[in-house]
C-alpha cells in the first residue's frame, strides 16, 4: 500500500471517530435537523487536509436556533474555535459554522457545518455532487486524486472539486499539470462541477 493510501485510510478513520466523540450528528438531529456528510470524507478522498464537511437542514432557521445548537459544541474542551458566517439573508440561506477541533495528538481538524434552510437553492446539491463523483470515479482516478492531494504542499490552496474535475474530466495526472489546469479553470465564487 502506498504512503498516501495509508495516510488517507488513517485520517478517514480518525474523522469518523471525531464525529462520534463530538456526537455532532446526534446533536443536530436532537433539534429536529437532517444531517448529511458531504465532501472528501463522504467520497473517501480525505488525505492530508483535515476537514469534515456536514450539511444540516431545517426549516425556519433563526440565528438564535442555530447558535443554541452550536453552543453545545463549544462546551467540548477540544473545540478551540467556533466561527460563524451568517448567510441567511443571501442566496445560500444558511449559517456556516467553522470549528477548529484539537485532536488528542495535537493535530487541528476543521469541521465545516453548514446549517441550510430546507428547500432552498443548495438543498441537496453537494450531496448529489458527492454521490455522482463517488459513482463515476474509477480506481485509477481515485488513486490519482489521493496522490495529487498528498503531493500538494500544505500552504497551497487547491479546492477539492478542482482535483475531481481536473482528473475525471480532463485526465490530469501530475501536480504540475494540475497547477496549470487550476490557473486556466478556477472559477470565482466557488466551483459547482459534477460529472454527468
Amino acid at each position: 500500500m502506498k504512503d498516501y493510501e495509508v495516510i488517507a485510510q488513517r485520517n478517514q478513520k480518525r474523522a469518523f471517530e471525531i464525529l462520534k466523540e463530538l456526537q455532532i450528528v446526534e446533536l443536530w438531529e436532537k433539534y429536529g435537523c437532517k444531517v448529511n456528510l458531504i465532501g472528501s470524507l463522504a467520497m473517501k478522498l480525505l488525505v492530508k487536509h483535515l476537514d469534515i464537511d456536514l450539511h444540516v437542514y431545517s426549516s425556519g432557521i433563526t440565528e438564535e436556533f442555530s447558535f443554541q445548537i452550536a453552543s453545545q459544541i463549544a462546551k467540548d474542551k477540544r473545540a478551540k474555535e467556533l466561527k460563524c458566517i451568517n448567510g441567511l439573508y443571501t442566496d445560500e440561506h444558511c449559517i456556516a459554522w467553522h470549528i477548529k477541533y484539537e485532536d488528542f495528538d495535537g493535530r487541528t481538524w476543521q469541521l465545516d457545518i453548514i446549517h441550510i434552510e430546507s428547500g432552498t437553492q443548495y438543498d441537496g446539491f453537494f450531496e448529489l455532487m458527492a454521490d455522482k463523483i463517488e459513482r463515476n470515479l474509477t480506481d485509477i482516478q481515485r488513486d490519482t486524486i489521493l496522490r495529487l492531494k498528498y503531493e500538494t504542499p500544505e500552504d497551497e490552496i487547491i479546492h477539492g472539486v478542482e482535483y475531481y474535475q481536473a482528473v475525471m474530466e480532463d485526465k490530469i495526472e501530475t501536480l504540475a499539470e494540475l497547477r496549470e489546469w487550476v490557473l486556466k479553470n478556477r472559477k470565482e465564487g466557488g466551483a459547482y462541477w459534477m460529472p454527468d
